[in-house]
């Protein structure tokens, strides 16, 4: 089976043989499968410079390689890139010399992604640290030390130091930091309280949706408590073990009960004037990094999650 690439020398000729399973596929799928790490238009983009090719011959997207035949490519080097400070305001639950809490609301990107500048819980932050975040995730998420989606809303932790954002992350990698979150579900769970213990990765038809599998996938575990049951939802507390990306959405999906508002893991025509998941990052505890106090910040549910809570009721 042809591996993943993980590891990339930037400017260096990268090279790999496809083999039974990845023949006859588009050459941009095979490159997208083996860089899951990079998004499907930096993989574009590629084959717009001419930087993919068999035998130094340059290849189109649509090309269909043999089994046996060797794709060379090069993977350029990320151009400079320079985020402005931008005077947005903030909703913020806790902040010292160290780190803070803000409450995000539902719409906004966490951080820049080609395309997308501009705007984002990054360039608002630049603005109220006045540029003391951590350095650790790179100049497109300084100080970010988790993340929520775009139309989630709720707290997100935020490191001002390198020391503080280790200590952090730390204790997500020892499910240590508590994160509950509010939601709105389709129909009714089984059990009234319960823990969905499935692997998550990327799904192999849709790169830009996660999915339960055992290839290539982590752990990820869930925990649920139902708070209030309504004719077609139930209004749920949620408890992350782990931190995927879209674990809840994907978690909710898999039992049968997308979370209400969700398009992307959910009925195309479920509840599209909720305009994003009805889902809240309600609860945030953590011990400080450097005082070694127990912290413990919580956010009301916002207004469209009252909102729609009053409508099913």
């Amino acid at each position: 089976m042809t591996e993943k690439i993980s590891a990339i020398e930037y400017n260096e000729l990268i090279s790999t043989v496809i083999d039974e399973e990845l023949a006859g596929e588009r050459t941009d799928k095979i490159l997208s499968f083996l860089l899951p790490d990079y998004s499907r238009s930096f993989v574009q983009k590629l084959f717009e410079d001419e930087l993919v090719s068999i035998g130094g011959k340059k290849l189109s997207k649509s090309f269909r390689p043999k089994c046996g035949d060797k794709i060379e490519f090069v993977v350029p080097e990320p151009a400079e890139l320079s985020l402005e400070p931008e005077n947005i305001p903030l909703d913020i639950r806790y902040e010292d010399n160290d780190l803070l809490v803000v409450n995000k609301p539902r719409g906004m990107v966490v951080h820049p992604a080609p395309g997308n500048y501009g705007g984002t819980l990054v360039n608002a932050l630049l603005w109220h640290c006045r540029g003391e975040l951590s350095g650790i995730n790179g100049i497109i998420r300084p100080g970010i030390v988790h993340r929520i989606d775009k139309d989630t809303s709720g707290l997100l932790l935020v490191a001002k130091n390198d020391s503080s954002h280790i200590s952090l992350s730390e204790q997500i990698k020892a499910h240590s930091l508590q994160r509950e979150y509010r939601a709105v579900i389709h129909g009714h769970l089984k059990d009234q309280e319960g823990i969905v213990d499935a692997p998550i990765g990327r799904s192999t038809d849709d790169r830009k949706k996660m999915c339960v599998t055992d290839k290539n996938s982590r752990n990820a575990v869930t925990h649920y408590n139902v708070i209030e049951e309504f004719k077609d939802f139930s209004f749920i507390k949620l408890r992350l073990e782990t931190g995927r990306t879209h674990q809840i959405r994907v978690h909710m999906a898999y039992l049968g009960h997308p979370v209400a508002g969700d398009l992307v893991y959910g009925p195309k025509n479920g509840v599209t004037y909720l305009k994003g998941q009805c889902l809240h990052a309600g609860t945030l505890g953590f011990v400080h990094p450097v005082s070694g106090e127990n912290i413990l910040v919580e956010a009301e549910l916002p207004e469209y999650f009252v909102d729609f809570l009053r409508r099913i009721k």
